[in-house]
């Protein structure tokens, strides 16, 4: 790894899961960490739902646009988390891949998103826990 750790967060529109994570944790790493987020097929905007769920907590992502995954972006991850989403991510030794079960937040009212986001919030802490201890 890098002296600041590079993660990439992906799932398929990049507009719910992936833009929460992000943003989760660029908030707790306080820019110890690099972090991206990108999607297989983007979608048009970030899912309200999710952006309401965050703005809860105080995080705004309201202006976060989907962007598409990448060759270049998974080359300057050190971490690599895919979705849940079955997503297909060019491989690079000496990366490290997880792939988070994530429920879609995807047309689903705040009050389903919220359990993602906190599932979501749990494993972002661990992460950052774990790349700040190294």
């Amino acid at each position: 790894m890098t002296d600041i750790p590079e993660v990439l967060f992906v799932c398929v529109h990049n507009a719910g899961r992936s833009q929460m994570a992000a943003a989760l944790l660029q908030h707790y790493a306080l820019g110890r960490v690099a972090v991206r987020s990108a999607g297989s097929e983007p979608g048009e905007k970030v899912n309200p739902a999710a952006a309401q769920a965050l703005a809860e907590w105080g995080l705004d992502i309201t202006a976060e646009v989907p962007s598409k995954l990448t060759t270049e972006d998974v080359e300057a991850s050190d971490v690599v988390i895919t979705m849940g989403c079955g997503d297909t991510c060019p491989v690079f030794p000496g990366k490290r891949y997880l792939d988070w079960q994530l429920d879609d937040p995807a047309g689903k009212p705040v009050e389903e998103v919220r359990p993602v986001r906190d599932d979501i919030d749990r494993r972002v802490r661990a992460l950052l826990a774990e790349l700040l201890d190294r």
